[in-house]
């Protein structure tokens, strides 16, 4: 546990040299930073070292082994300025083996009207933005206290006639001390080559004579900078205190060094009666805009081998006001 403690401290502290205020504003694929999963919405996403369901395959692999059986997450995010973000996700444990899970992230906008320089009320054609990521995830419980897991997905982006695709890899531990409850968490997400956009819309006839010789223009397409993938590394922390046998009070804590942005943290707390119901609660620390959050949730059987769960999440955005998330899944 020593070790492992250590090697967590290690690369917290390096972590910086790699990530953050030199990179601002650097990376694409920014839809990979919405979140998913309103039960940690609910909790300003201190989730880290609190996921243990098919949504742990965006905050921390590794908490994918706290599924017992099978298990299916839905999640819609109304985002700002009428984007739609949109999260499917499925997993099953299989004995001595561990559990894998798919998951597909689908982020899509209303189609918008094409406006040039000299045709600023538009040109009569229309044009849409989209973005999606398919995931398979392992993860397993390594000892009574030890669990690992990772995630490859497939990332792509579509604007108009251009698109990009690339892959990337997401990687997470979680520790459960042997202290009561406290446990941590350590995720690494996105790492993997730049993506660059071609398509169609980059395709043009050449003139080097620039309309003045006898050659015809020739085809040529421009070339497009590339852009990172948005690496974020989070350090999460959770405790819970129980009040009577029927009441638990789940505190958490997350730490993120982002390679675009500046270090950030969150906290959040859930109160939960019976293992059925739940208040959330939770603040941003450091963000642009976004500070409260609150949430709530129902955890119900459905017959003796199933449960369903339904979770609401609203986030402050100051001036870009507020977003809802509402998220289903079933447990069997």
């Amino acid at each position: 546990m020593k070790t492992l403690l250590s090697l967590l401290l290690a690369v917290w502290l390096a972590v910086p040299a790699v990530a953050g205020q030199n990179n601002l504003g650097s990376a694409g694929a920014q839809f990979l930073k919405i979140g998913v999963g309103s039960r940690y919405q609910g909790m300003a996403e201190a989730s880290t070292a609190v996921a243990n369901d098919v949504y742990s395959m965006y905050w921390n692999p590794a908490g994918l082994a706290g599924i017992e059986e099978w298990a299916i997450g839905f999640t819609n995010v109304n985002w700002l300025l009428d984007v739609n973000l949109n999260y499917v996700a499925v997993a099953k444990r299989f004995e001595d083996i561990g559990v894998f899970g798919a998951s597909v992230t689908v982020l899509s906008t209303g189609e918008q009207e094409v406006t040039t320089v000299l045709q600023q009320n538009g040109t009569g054609e229309n044009y849409s933005a989209s973005s999606y990521a398919i995931g398979f995830s392992y993860s397993r419980q390594l000892t009574d206290q030890f669990a690992f897991g990772g995630t490859v997905k497939v990332i792509g982006e579509e604007l108009g006639r251009v698109d990009s695709r690339g892959v990337g890899v997401d990687f997470g531990t979680m520790l459960h001390t042997g202290f009561r409850s406290l446990r941590f968490g350590m995720s690494i997400a996105n790492v993997g080559p730049d993506l660059k956009f071609s398509g169609e819309a980059l395709k043009i006839g050449f003139d080097d004579q620039s309309g003045s010789g006898a050659n015809d223009p020739v085809d040529a397409e421009l070339r497009t900078s590339p852009y990172s993938l948005p690496l974020t590394f989070r350090l999460g922390v959770a405790y819970d205190l129980e009040f009577g046998p029927k009441s638990i009070l789940l505190l958490a804590g997350d730490f993120s060094h982002p390679n675009d942005d500046e270090q950030k943290a969150s906290l959040g707390a859930q109160f939960g009666f019976m293992e059925r119901f739940f208040l959330r609660g939770g603040y941003k620390i450091n963000y642009d805009e976004e500070t409260l959050a609150f949430g709530a949730g129902l955890s119900a059987p459905i017959n003796d081998a199933t449960r369903i769960e339904i979770d609401y999440a609203w986030q402050d955005f100051g001036r870009l006001e507020s977003t809802q998330r509402f998220s289903v899944g079933f447990a069997f």
